[in-house]
């Protein structure tokens, strides 16, 4: 008796977590969906002349912040979570570091679009599997969870940029 109790126990467990984890992952794609918006009506705000702008030398330009942001959330997407081909590699999206500002914008969208598409055909029994990442071991969670911070990291750094340039960045999307 104690051993059947033990299994249902488990498999009520079992399918609690796995609840959770599609529950886990609608969460990040929606949250996905407003950091799109945000980030695109956050690139919007700079003039089309500022896209060049950097605050000194050693950083990078407006234009290059959002390329980096894009490339990287192609790379991690297309190696460690879907494998689905991008709409552009990760050599191709650094190579618009110097375009004008319409060009900059398509490939940040192209980009959100990618990332948001393996977001939404990731199957959450996936979020734990390991992957070999240069910086160690992690988990396809921790590479989502990688993606949030860097988009949120290279975002945050064009909104000082706007701000040094005395604009008023767009009002927060968030959750």
């Amino acid at each position: 008796m104690r051993y059947v109790l033990f299994l249902l126990y488990c498999g009520v467990a079992l399918s609690a977590c796995a609840q959770s984890e599609e529950v886990h992952l609608k969460e990040l794609r929606q949250k996905w969906s407003n950091a799109k918006t945000y980030t695109l009506a956050l690139a919007e705000s700079m003039p089309a002349e500022k896209y060049g702008f950097r605050p000194v030398a050693e950083e990078m330009s407006f234009g290059e912040q959002l390329v980096h942001l894009s490339s990287n959330m192609v790379w991690l997407c297309s190696d460690y979570l879907s494998g689905a081909k991008p709409p552009h590699n990760r050599k191709e999206i650094e190579g618009y570091s110097a375009k004008p500002k319409d060009e900059v914008l398509k490939i940040v969208e192209e980009s959100l679009d990618y990332a948001a598409a393996t977001l939404k055909n990731f199957d959450p029994k996936q979020l734990n599997e390991p992957v070999q990442f240069f910086a160690g071991p992690m988990t396809r969670r921790q590479i989502i969870l990688l993606m949030n911070d860097h988009l949120t990291h290279h975002r945050a750094q064009a909104i000082v940029y706007l701000r040094l340039n005395g604009i008023l960045p767009p009002k927060y999307v968030g959750w």
